[in-house]
């Protein structure tokens, strides 16, 4: 004669040692199973058979059940709750798909392969949602993302453009520079620099300001002595006079 009790008690022990604090004991009236008998709850999450490790997502599911009297030539009771995330549907798929399993595993301790397949099944739901979640979020991140427009630069474009850019700065200074100064001898030229620092361009700035409004302040234009201190540009500047003189003295 069988001794189900002591089978039962067996099971238990053997579910707390492999479980842990997956499994604890519950109030038959939190069970929602019609029973006065001890009711035990299992939770259970989706696992990464891959990694074989349980993953971490936002759904979690508690299996009830409750030994019978002559369990397990009977089946248990059952019942399936959501801790988490998992839709009331899915709840009843599992619970059909549990009890018709349980019936067929009669005659043999059960739980543990119930838990397993509630946990595959588990997996194989919430994991595909999960993986569909992932890929729609990793496409909204590549949406984000700014491709970059126009020439890439590069160590021979930046040059060429500092080159234009100094070009261009040391010919507006040069418009500065009274005519005479433009149309003098070779060696009585004065360079940029030399020009500023005698003091000409602060004269020439002023008589500027007074002749334009007599209601206005003078005002003095200083200059920066580093902005002369490249000899790239004093050169391009040099450049730009002998080419002017050229020209006067052609016309």
């Amino acid at each position: 004669m069988t001794d189900y009790v002591q089978e039962q008690e067996m099971e238990i022990e053997a579910l707390e040692a492999i479980l842990m604090d997956e499994f604890k004991e519950i109030h038959s009236g939190e069970s929602g199973l019609n029973t006065s008998s001890r009711c035990f709850q299992i939770t259970l999450s989706p696992q990464d058979d891959e990694a074989d490790e349980s993953t971490t997502l936002p759904v979690e599911l508690g299996l009830i059940f409750a030994h019978t009297e002559k369990y397990p030539d009977e089946p248990p009771l059952l019942n399936v709750t959501s801790i988490r995330g998992i839709q009331a549907t899915d709840l009843r798929i599992l619970k059909e798909k549990l009890e018709q399993e349980a019936s067929e595993n009669l005659g043999m301790a059960m739980i543990y392969t119930l838990v397993q397949s509630a946990k595959e099944w588990l997996t194989e739901i919430y994991s595909q949602d999960a993986d569909i979640d992932n890929t729609a979020e990793e496409e909204a991140q590549k949406d984000d993302v700014i491709i970059p427009h126009g020439e890439p630069v590069t160590v021979e474009t930046f040059l060429a453009w500092r080159e234009r850019f100094e070009a261009e700065l040391a010919l507006e200074r040069a418009k500065l520079m009274p005519e005479a100064a433009l149309t003098a001898p070779k060696e009585k030229k004065l360079t940029g620099r030399q020009w500023f620092e005698s003091g000409r361009a602060t004269a020439k700035g002023a008589a500027t300001v007074a002749e334009g409004s007599e209601e206005e302040e003078d005002e003095d234009i200083d200059f920066d002595d580093d902005d002369f201190e490249d000899d790239e540009e004093e050169d391009m500047l040099e450049h730009y006079l002998a080419e002017k003189i050229d020209t006067s003295s052609h016309s």
